[in-house]
């Protein structure tokens, strides 16, 4: 069995060719490798206890979500968060978005095995109580199960002024699917077809780097936005992760071989899915907020890649067949191809 546990990235400098030239970039994970091996290799060293029967754990399976028999059908579960996306809401005093970015996130990984969601608990913890600030959380989340058609069925609420400093909003998800229509990626072939979803902007991941380079830029998130001056680099940086829903039409239309969700790490995370390589070579074009974070922070385009989904949230991977009805249910395009090996776009090597 494939346990999801994963570092969290974190933040690193590279000198540029001159030393007075900084370069931000967001690394792949924020220890040193053998440290992580170690840490993961001892955190769940102990986990050995497998239920068996009915809610055994399907073992063949490691992906998006994790996967329980339970009889004709598996339940997938998920859990994530909003990470620091939630101190950006802070600055701008506006929480009504990231309730539909806690659903969402949890959500796309839901549907990255073919399964519907049907069910959500939130946890949110608390430095203080404020019902403005509440009623703007419960806003956000109602509206992003309402569009992901589940229940949130409860939750947990911790005040905890000792610990958290602001907020932390985070949820799991339940979702069901036919075992037989698990999508896991094992039927990818060379010669299947990339359909590529746009993404609303940065979602919920990279935001690490993301506050960086504009702490480090001069600007201030309240500041108007410089391609487009309607809003404000805040309230850009806040449209909430756009809810993929739209797959299960696509699996429901087509034949399906793989999905991607593209998170934190971008298109590292196509690694998911299969051994075989992506060639990108129509990518969507990335949304301004990538040209701007990639400006002010002096970021390489190798290095965007490797940490945000610029301008792809999802990808889907199916015959040449369906792949122009796979576009037009989901308002996405042919960006590529699967090839032998690696991860390429446009002819920079991802991996």
């Amino acid at each position: 069995m494939q346990l999801g546990f994963y570092i969290a990235n974190s933040i690193i400098y590279e000198r540029g060719s001159s030393m007075s030239e900084k370069h931000l970039t967001y690394a792949g994970s924020g220890v040193d490798i053998r440290q992580e091996e170690s840490t993961i290799k001892a955190l769940t060293s102990k986990m050995t206890y497998m239920r068996t029967g009915l809610g055994a754990p399907l073992t063949d399976i490691g992906h998006y979500a994790g996967l329980l028999d339970f009889g004709e059908y598996a339940l997938a579960m998920t859990t994530d968060g909003v990470g620091s996306k939630v101190l950006i809401a802070n600055a701008l005093k506006k929480w009504d978005t990231v309730g539909i970015d806690c659903v969402a996130m949890n959500v796309n990984d839901i549907l990255a095995i073919g399964a519907e969601p049907v069910a959500f608990v939130d946890y949110l913890a608390l430095e203080s109580h404020d019902e403005s600030f509440a009623t703007q959380i419960g806003e956000g989340l109602r509206n992003g199960a309402e569009f992901s058609r589940m229940s949130i069925i409860g939750g947990e609420t911790a005040t905890l002024p000792d610990v958290i400093k602001g907020f932390d909003l985070a949820g799991t998800c339940l979702g069901m699917v036919k075992k037989d229509k698990i999508i896991t990626g094992e039927n990818v072939q060379v010669g299947d077809v990339l359909v590529g979803i746009p993404s609303s902007g940065v979602h919920s991941n990279g935001y690490s780097l993301v506050r960086k380079i504009v702490e480090g830029s001069g600007h201030s998130y309240k500041d108007p936005f410089p391609y487009n001056d309607s809003t404000t680099i805040g309230e850009e940086l806040l449209i909430p992760t756009r809810i993929y829903m739209e797959i299960l039409d696509v699996i429901g239309q087509c034949e399906v071989h793989g999905l991607a969700h593209i998170t934190g790490s971008g298109l590292l995370k196509l690694q998911r899915v299969t051994k075989l390589g992506f060639d990108i070579s129509d990518p969507i074009e990335p949304n301004d907020i990538f040209k701007f974070l990639q400006r002010e922070g002096n970021v390489d385009e190798l290095e965007m890649y490797r940490t945000f989904n610029m301008g792809m949230g999802f990808v889907i991977i199916l015959p040449k067949k369906d792949a122009l009805k796979a576009a037009e249910l989901t308002g996405g395009k042919i960006v590529g191809s699967i090839v032998e090996s690696g991860i390429r776009v446009k002819g920079l090597t991802i991996i």
